[in-house]
């Protein structure tokens, strides 16, 4: 996937950004091959600059993904050509990791590219969450629903209760053919 820009200054599509954003390890995180193409420099150039400065990318901003996660990775989005031939599996910085990663790469390019990456993250936020308020307002109205069907429910269960005192016959009785 290459996000290369004519320019500097051209504003990255946030959908481009979004299509690189995973959910691994209960996060979301984006890829150090993608962010190198977005910060347009080497992948091994970002994972240089992050090594020199190990000490800001705890655990919890990044983590080198196992061989398996990778491999699930690329089957799951049937994308064979990532990675190509490599000696190691990509990183995966979250949106604290990518937010550092503007600090250690140093370039104009770097900050512009962190603001819409934060931005996508921020957007995800805000739709997660309307999803989540909206899914807890539908089970609200499946409970007060469900309360009003168990009345109606009951209503028709008493009808279905034969009466307990026996109803006169009405009508004649058959006689059979003699």
């Amino acid at each position: 996937m290459e996000f290369k820009m004519k320019h500097d200054s051209e504003v990255i599509p946030s959908e481009l950004i979004e299509s690189t954003i995973f959910f691994i390890r209960g996060q979301r995180v984006m890829l150090s091959t993608h962010l190198a193409d977005l910060y347009d420099v080497e992948p091994r150039v970002l994972v240089q600059a992050v090594k020199r400065n190990i000490d800001r990318f705890p655990d919890d901003f990044m983590f080198q993904l196992t061989e398996h996660e990778f491999e699930n990775l690329k089957s799951h989005f049937v994308i064979s050509s990532w990675g190509g031939l490599r000696r190691a599996t990509p990183y995966a910085f979250t949106e604290q990791g990518v937010a550092m990663l503007s600090s250690v790469l140093r370039s104009t390019r770097a900050v512009q590219v962190n603001i819409e990456i934060m931005r996508t993250f921020v957007r995800i936020r805000r739709i997660i969450a309307a999803n989540d308020d909206l899914s807890r307002k539908l089970d609200d109205l499946e409970k007060k629903y469900d309360q009003q069907f168990s009345v109606v429910f009951e209503a028709i269960r008493q009808l279905m209760i034969p009466s307990e005192k026996e109803r006169r016959r009405i009508g004649f009785l058959a006689s059979g053919p003699d």
